[in-house]
């Protein structure tokens, strides 16, 4: 169960990083409801995350969530803000997720 909450912890991050990015492309009110976004989500994935952390082993449950946090943000930026795709961007994002599962499989 608390692995479920670590990848919601984790979704939170992307989310949170994304309200960053659409702020900085707003101005005036809209960009102040993307910060309201961004703080909203930043609780709610630090809070997750601290369930998480009550039943995983700290290095593991952190881990996971910054590699989902960094996967999560770089497929947001390349899907919403047209950055770009590379080979070796895409390389490493896979070698990362492959990171993320096995620390996932060796976690007693």
């Amino acid at each position: 169960m608390n692995w479920i909450v670590l990848v919601i912890a984790g979704l939170f991050e992307v989310a949170f990083a994304f309200c960053l990015g659409k702020a900085k492309e707003t101005t005036g009110t809209e960009m102040y409801w993307w910060y309201a976004g961004f703080l909203i989500a930043l609780a709610a994935s630090m809070g997750l995350l601290i369930k998480a952390t009550q039943t995983l082993p700290i290095g593991t449950a952190y881990a996971v969530w910054t590699g989902i946090g960094a996967v999560g943000t770089v497929l947001v930026g390349i899907l919403v803000f047209k950055e770009p795709a590379t080979f070796l961007r895409l390389f490493f994002l896979v070698t990362l997720i492959g990171s993320i599962v096995g620390l996932k499989v060796v976690t007693h």
